[in-house]
């Protein structure tokens, strides 16, 4: 059998690429396949050390060089390489265009891809399913069916672990004992439930001795860095804007529990065998980015109309009350947590 060369397009946002993985996984094991992947400056990173990808070309969306001189770059490139099938979960015109431009063979797609008659193949999307479950549907062109959720992976290498490992002794946590993680920032101002439930959710913690770490990105260490100085919780840490994005995924992986908003660390934390309590807002978990370990916990506020208000979330809320987050209750998510780890 000759061996498939398969390029998978994904260059949206971290939680996209990471519930890709599955995708690339099984391309890799069932196929064979030789994958290559592009994707973002920001989300190669995910990447690394990942054994079911040959090699990563990376697509900057939003560097100095735009227009078509960009897209002709990556699109020349493509066709150099020869594929044999272009894969592409993402369903953006670009997307399509460059599977288009690049004169692969067998170009796979969703239904609701913009620009979607420039694919040879158009898979269903289907709203009620799992993202995992509707990348895997793309398949089924190349003669592969499954039907149920694959765990995706990361890979953070030994220096990933070191520098983890350091970075706990600074802040002085045992990892030898009980810790939880908690993102508490989003790209969307409605997917993020609001610095002073986090706090208040962090005072109930101080009733036991849990160690805690605050995780995200630069533009979130502003938000952490207020919730730890106004939480009145000794035991809370904060890293966010000090690890990379697999340093990130060891530190959520040594811990025992993951807080989090509808956002990428849920995922991140489903990578790496993490219990994950997921906080939707603006969002619900029937759009398919739910959390997938048989222990997670979604919580949510049930029979608001307005609800949901937005496929991504927004940065204000339609209604101005912002109930959905609201009406979450701190001792509710508090609760569940000395459960899971005391």
């Amino acid at each position: 059998m000759i061996q498939q060369k398969i390029l998978v397009i994904q260059t949206a946002f971290i939680g996209d690429v990471i519930l890709t993985l599955p995708l690339i996984q099984v391309l890799r094991k069932e196929l064979n396949a030789i994958v290559d992947v592009l994707c973002t400056p920001v989300t190669s990173s995910l990447l690394k050390n990942n054994p079911n990808i040959n090699d990563v070309i990376i697509f900057d969306k939003k560097g100095k060089d735009k227009g078509y001189r960009k897209l002709k770059r990556i699109i020349n490139r493509i066709k150099y390489l020869r594929y044999d099938a272009i894969i592409s979960p993402h369903r953006s015109a670009r997307s399509s265009f460059i599977s288009y431009k690049s004169k692969v063979e067998k170009r796979i797609s969703f239904d609701t891809s913009s620009l979607k008659f420039l694919y040879t193949d158009l898979v269903k999307y289907e709203k009620v399913k799992h993202e995992i479950l509707r990348n895997l549907s793309l398949l089924k062109p190349l003669g592969v069916e499954k039907n149920e959720i694959i765990k995706p992976y990361l890979f953070p290498d030994d220096e990933d672990k070191h520098t983890v490992e350091l970075l706990l002794k600074i802040l002085k946590i045992d990892s030898e004992k009980k810790f939880i993680t908690i993102a508490p920032g989003s790209e969307w101002l409605t997917k993020r439930y609001p610095e002073y439930k986090y706090m208040n959710l962090l005072k109930h913690l101080s009733k036991e001795d849990i160690q805690i770490v605050l995780i995200g990105s630069k533009k979130d260490n502003e938000l952490c860095s207020f919730i730890v100085d106004n939480c009145e919780n000794k035991n809370v840490r904060n890293t966010a804007g000090k690890l990379t994005l697999l340093q990130s995924a060891e530190l959520i992986g040594k811990s025992d529990l993951l807080i989090t908003n509808d956002s990428a660390p849920l995922h991140i934390a489903n990578a790496m065998n993490t219990r994950v309590f997921a906080i939707f807002g603006a969002t619900v978990p029937e759009f398919g980015f739910y959390p997938i370990g048989v222990n997670d916990i979604v919580f949510e506020t049930k029979g608001l109309k307005c609800r949901p208000c937005g496929i991504h979330g927004g940065n204000k809320c339609p209604e101005k009350t912002l109930d959905c987050m609201k009406n979450i209750s701190e001792s509710a998510i508090a609760l569940q947590v000395f459960k899971a780890v005391t």
